[in-house]
């Protein structure tokens, strides 16, 4: 076993970070639509998150937001003339394009890339594949920069290796690691990792009863095969699971929306699966024959917790992590909207209660103006396990300190808004303070020029 540690990358807010309701299947994104929102708010409280993990021993590092308004698209789409005229223009012809290029939706990065760490790739390299997103416009037009950031702050070639999004097309429908759980004894060992897929894009048409009908799969099966094969994963190491169609249909446009892992251990709602039997012998089986020991498996059963008020309350888009004592202990790190909801908060401190599972702790957060746009403290996190040499061989500027933690506090209290509604989308000078902030943000984080808007000023 090779010592390795859980890297929690969180997505900083951006400053252009509002409510356009863009994400048909995630009710808290429709439900919200048009409301004021707080982008300083909801920086600080993403950036406290970040501080809140570390005080625990957690290792966390940040993904800084893409730059937005992306005007580029807009000339794509045939509007022109100067940016405020383009902003103008979209304003008036296709509102819908216009919120679409102003989205922040790039701060939740459990939805920016699938990884597999050295100690699973065959070259014993760390792999990244970029997700495509195409099955939402605004979220499709995050991966080229996400590419940028990642090879940037991953960039030795002999460690890490960067695999561009899949096609963008239905049969390669991929939304990143909110679908993919690594399962392990300790992050440096040898893992398992479950794949989760909505639909199989090649026999989508022929199937009746194991589709949603009111929202659409995201993640295709072909898209998460592709993956597995690009990481060079052994075959005996990979289980693929369909999402339960009814749990999409509920609101959970996710996996991590009904489910979240942590080494040994899933929690999961009973509910999430398709086969949910035949889904765990596999993976017990596979777990067994590297580590000896059976996965620990805390199921919920829908007499416990409705759908409704999983996906409400976001209780499996918590992060499950390792505590440093004692030994082998879990905490959940949740929304302070499962505290809000009475029957959740009551069922997780008698969860905490039993001593028999491994979770010790329940820490409630407040992410408000995250969750309202249906991101919860899972979506804000992208995980990568990195050995000690392999941290080594990264950006240091990216890793979280309590000097970056000033650093990041003064910015965002400098550059950022506390107040931003769907008709600020046409103010031309929200593009100038956002870029103005972004180039600042690649300073403080010792990142190079990642943004268009940078490598159009440096040719």
């Amino acid at each position: 076993m090779t010592d390795a540690f859980e890297v929690n990358f969180d997505g900083l807010v951006g400053p252009t970070h509002n409510y356009s309701g863009l994400s048909f299947g995630n009710l808290a994104s429709t439900q919200n639509k048009a409301s004021v929102s707080n982008p300083k708010e909801a920086a600080l409280q993403g950036l406290k998150k970040m501080r809140f993990l570390t005080s625990l021993g957690i290792k966390q590092g940040v993904l800084p937001p893409q730059d937005r308004p992306d005007i580029q698209t807009l000339r794509k789409l045939g509007f022109s003339g100067s940016d405020e005229k383009v902003l103008y223009q979209a304003k008036k012809e296709a509102p819908e394009i216009l919120s679409a290029v102003w989205s922040g939706s790039s701060m939740w990065t459990a939805n920016a890339a699938t990884v597999t760490p050295s100690s699973d790739s065959a070259d014993q390299k760390v792999h990244f594949t970029v997700a495509n997103l195409m099955s939402k416009f605004h979220r499709s037009l995050e991966h080229q920069t996400t590419f940028r950031i990642l090879k940037t702050i991953f960039a030795d070639e002999n460690y890490f290796t960067h695999h561009g999004a899949l096609p963008s097309c239905e049969t390669f429908g991929d939304e990143g690691a909110a679908n993919h759980t690594r399962f392990c004894n300790q992050y440096g060992d040898p893992g398992i990792h479950l794949f989760v897929y909505g639909r199989r894009a090649f026999s989508y048409a022929m199937e009746t009863t194991t589709h949603p009908i009111v929202f659409p799969a995201r993640q295709t099966l072909e898209a998460s095969t592709a993956i597995a094969r690009l990481h060079l994963i052994p075959k005996e190491r990979i289980v693929f699971a369909q999402q339960n169609p009814a749990v999409i249909d509920a609101g959970a446009f996710h996996n991590d929306v009904v489910a979240v892992g942590n080494r040994d251990t899933l929690f999961y709602h009973e509910a999430a699966y398709v086969n949910s039997e035949q889904v765990f012998e596999k993976l017990q089986y596979q777990f067994q024959q590297i580590n000896s020991k059976d996965l620990k498996i805390i199921k919920v059963g829908l007499k416990d917790i409705s759908l409704s008020q999983a996906v409400k309350s976001y209780i499996f888009n918590s992060q499950l992590i390792s505590l440093q004592n004692p030994k082998d202990a879990m905490a959940l790190i949740a929304p302070l909207e499962c505290k809000d909801n009475s029957n959740v908060h009551r069922f997780l401190e008698n969860l905490k209660a039993n001593t028999e599972q491994p979770i010790r702790e329940i820490y409630y957060l407040n992410l408000r103006e995250s969750m309202k746009n249906g991101g919860g403290p899972a979506c804000l996190r992208f995980r990568v396990i990195l050995t000690e040499e392999e941290i080594k061989k990264s950006n240091p500027g990216v890793y979280f300190t309590e000097y970056l933690y000033q650093r990041l506090y003064e910015w965002i209290n400098k550059h950022y808004r506390d107040r931003l509604t769907i008709d600020d989308l046409v103010d031309p000078a929200l593009i100038q303070e956002s870029q103005t902030a972004l180039d600042r943000l690649c300073q403080i984080l010792n990142l190079a020029s990642i943004y268009p808007f940078q490598q159009i000023t440096l040719t």
